[in-house]
């Protein structure tokens, strides 16, 4: 025979009817704490940041160095970080034959096109995991967003300038200003991180900066 509320009250206490749903979860481990998410995040960006220097150094330092070995020395338009004017770029059609423009344009569509996509994503999440007003956050956006725009149309430029059967003194100066164009837009975006970081470390609380430093 079953017991009645009461015979149970006075057995097992007063909790003897307490429903199940008022029981604490058996495991609350699983639920993120705001610390561990920041972990993740940055995580995250160093993969990210790896990843980038990774394609700077290959794209830059070893397939358009290696690329002088095919144009007697002269350096792809790429590295000049000062600019180049049309004698400079007359020299190099004349000295890279068809397979070497080939090999040009495929390092741009490859290399050349994912080095910039990694570097703006990379960048953007820099900034937007540490910048909190959204005016500045977009502001400090603009020079990442414009290097990537920047980026991807010097490379159809430069392809098509040593490419075209006739070298014009307009298309060589515009790709001259987007070389240079995409070089200070390069630099702007290690600033505007710099401003970033700094500007999250200024605007902590200072008890936490001093736990984080601890």
């Amino acid at each position: 025979m079953g017991k009645t509320p009461a015979q149970r009250a006075a057995k097992h206490g007063n909790n003897a009817d307490a429903p199940a749903a008022r029981q604490l979860p058996a495991n609350q481990s699983t639920e993120r704490t705001p610390q561990q998410a920041k972990s993740n995040a940055n995580l995250i960006v160093i993969a990210a940041t790896v990843t980038t220097l990774f394609m700077f150094w290959y794209f830059h330092l070893l397939v358009l160095n290696q690329m002088t070995q095919l144009s007697g020395g002269l350096a792809m338009p790429d590295s000049l970080i000062g600019g180049y004017d049309m004698d400079y770029l007359a020299a190099l059609r004349t000295a890279l034959d068809a397979d070497a423009l080939g090999q040009l344009s495929y390092v741009h569509k490859t290399a050349g096109t994912l080095f910039p996509l990694i570097f703006g994503f990379t960048w953007l999440l820099i900034i937007g995991l540490n910048t909190q007003r959204r005016m500045l956050r977009w502001v400090l956006w603009a020079a990442p967003i414009l290097f990537v725009i920047v980026d991807l149309w010097e490379n159809v430029v430069i392809d098509n300038v040593l490419g075209s059967a006739e070298l014009a003194a307009g298309d060589a100066g515009l790709a001259s200003f987007l070389t240079v164009a995409r070089w200070v837009l390069l630099g702007l975006s290690l600033v505007a991180s710099l401003v970033a970081v700094f500007s999250s470390r200024r605007t902590r609380p200072p008890e936490l900066v001093a736990k984080n430093e601890g």
